[in-house]
């Protein structure tokens, strides 16, 4: 940053500061015009001694999730869902063009039916080898090649029944199901896209049961453990408010280039979806620090701002720097207050220096 951008960010930043706090010179008037005080709730700093909350993040993820593909190759004839729809289990996802596979299947029943045809001449030939062996009339070497060849067909018969089954299985991947109760998140291809064994088709993810992976650092992995619970919170979805619930798997190795780890954390009969971002709580360890609650701050142009009341009953607005999100509806105050302070909490946003304040009691 150049010299005269900060010069520039500095002004900026004082004349939002005069503007905002203004220089005092109202309050006389207030005074003169014998205005009614305004009467507001007000509460105290907090200086909290005890366990320090440590905030991690994380991304919900999907109990499960499935990349559905096909062994059928052919042009895709029916798209029968799209980005969004909800399915069963075994609910058609797409069709793809059968008379490959279908083809596949009959040839290979064909080489069954030849099998089980040598099988029948086979047995008969033993049998007959075997009566004229018995009384002399063949060779050993006849009858040992007769058992051979009976042998041969039966494993004939075997392979050709294997081949069936495999080709009537790929015949039923011409139409592709659902593998179980799910939302489709993507599908990969259009009417008339050819596809082939193994290319991805649908992505689908699980309707319940999903999780917040947070991303726990390894200094403060010792702090969690399965079965704790956990307060959570998702900015992007204030209408959840907190959320509790309990840690049902830590997985046991670290990532190599962050150093972290994933702790996942149920969401019990929660509608979020996979990839919003959360954050939660972990305990930390003994400090003092000071908190008021979140109500009492206001934001304004980048700023944050809380309307104290003076020891002459009026109002001065202060500006703070808040940590981390505290239980209760509370947040930490990191510098701008000390405690004891006592903070306007139910006023939509700064008030004018000098406003006469009766605290509600």
């Amino acid at each position: 940053m150049t010299v005269l951008s900060r010069y520039l960010t500095a002004l900026v930043t004082m004349a939002a500061l005069f503007l905002t706090f203004g220089c005092g010179h109202d309050e006389p008037r207030y005074a003169e015009a014998g205005l009614e005080p305004l009467t507001v709730e007000v509460t105290a700093v907090e200086r909290i001694s005890g366990p320090k909350a440590i905030e991690v993040r994380g991304v919900v993820q999907p109990a499960r999730q499935a990349t559905v593909s096909s062994r059928v190759m052919g042009p895709v004839v029916a798209l029968k869902v799209r980005a969004g729809s909800i399915v069963a289990k075994d609910q058609t996802l797409l069709e793809i063009q059968p008379e490959a596979s279908e083809g596949q299947l009959g040839q290979a029943q064909g080489a069954l039916a030849q099998a089980r045809a040598a099988l029948f001449l086979a047995e008969r030939n033993y049998k007959r080898f075997k009566t004229l062996h018995e009384e002399k009339a063949a060779s050993d070497l006849e009858f040992e090649m007769a058992e051979m060849q009976l042998e041969q067909a039966r494993g004939a018969v075997t392979q050709a029944e294997g081949a069936v089954r495999a080709a009537s299985s790929v015949a039923k991947d011409s139409v592709v199901r659902a593998p179980f109760a799910a939302r489709v998140v993507n599908t990969m291809v259009e009417v008339g896209d050819l596809v082939a064994p193994g290319r991805p088709l649908v992505k689908v993810e699980s309707l319940e049961g999903q999780q917040l992976w947070l991303t726990v650092r390894e200094a403060d992995n010792h702090r969690v453990r399965v079965g704790q619970e956990v307060e959570m919170r998702f900015d992007a979805r204030p209408e959840f408010g907190t959320i509790t619930d309990h840690v049902v798997e830590i997985v046991p190795s670290a990532d190599t280039a962050t150093h972290t780890f994933t702790v996942k954390v149920a969401l019990s009969g929660l509608d979020a979806r996979s990839g919003l971002s959360g954050r939660a709580l972990l305990p930390g360890d003994d400090a003092e620090y000071l908190a008021v609650p979140s109500s009492a701050v206001h934001r304004r142009g980048g700023l944050e701002l809380v309307v104290i009341r003076d020891a002459d009953g009026t109002s001065r607005t202060r500006a703070v720097t808040t940590g981390q999100s505290l239980p209760g509806g509370r947040v930490e105050v990191l510098s701008g207050l000390e405690a004891g302070t006592e903070v306007v909490v139910d006023v939509p946003g700064p008030l004018a220096d000098g406003t006469p304040l009766e605290a509600r009691r």
